[in-house]
């Protein structure tokens, strides 16, 4: 069973609260209490949203092994293609903290918040650079060779950033990953 994370959001001690909430989450030599291991391993938020990043990762495993026919475990490691690994760990953090604190608590807004900008981007800026780093590349490789950009230039990671529907497949996993995370912490 999972320890009781649920002082984040409504029940937190507020800013300029008074000095006996904050007393209780120090020790009595004054000094704040470090993160303890075992407290981050078993937070639901933390294990959804691991677990979300992790299994969109297998999947992009599975899924390249199933295109191409070859196993490539790169793509474990590796950013861009189906799904969202990043779509996937924000959204599995913003569902996990939905579910345990509700939708109209702060911090589920901000974690909303956050996941937006990160699938914005991952859809946006990051799949623009990717397109960028091709032509770069294809300009590069169509150099005569006694150029001397030709030969010290590394090509550039074209793969980075995701197409919409990868953004959506990535966060809808984190959704799904989140809720039986919740699910099987609450029984």
């Amino acid at each position: 069973r999972f320890p009781s994370n649920r002082r984040i959001g409504r029940d937190a001690p507020r800013a300029g609260a008074p000095a006996t909430d904050m007393a209780r989450d120090m020790p009595d030599d004054g000094k704040e209490k470090g993160p303890h291991v075992l407290a981050i391993v078993m937070n639901e938020f933390i294990v959804a949203s691991f677990f979300s990043f992790v299994l969109a990762q297998v999947c992009k495993l599975g899924l390249t092994f199933l295109q191409e026919k070859r196993l490539d475990a790169h793509r474990l490691v590796s950013s861009g293609g189906m799904p969202s690994s990043h779509s996937a760990l924000v959204m599995g953090l913003t569902t996990s903290v939905g579910l345990g604190h509700g939708a109209d608590s702060a911090i589920f807004a901000v974690s909303l918040i956050f996941s937006v900008v990160v699938m914005y981007d991952a859809a946006g800026v990051r799949l623009q650079a990717g397109q960028h780093a091709d032509v770069l590349n294809q300009i590069v490789f169509e150099l005569p060779p006694e150029h001397p950009v030709a030969n010290s230039f590394k090509p550039l990671r074209e793969m980075i950033g995701h197409t919409p529907v990868q953004v959506v497949a990535g966060a809808l996993l984190g959704m799904l990953v989140a809720s039986v995370v919740h699910v099987i912490v609450s029984i």
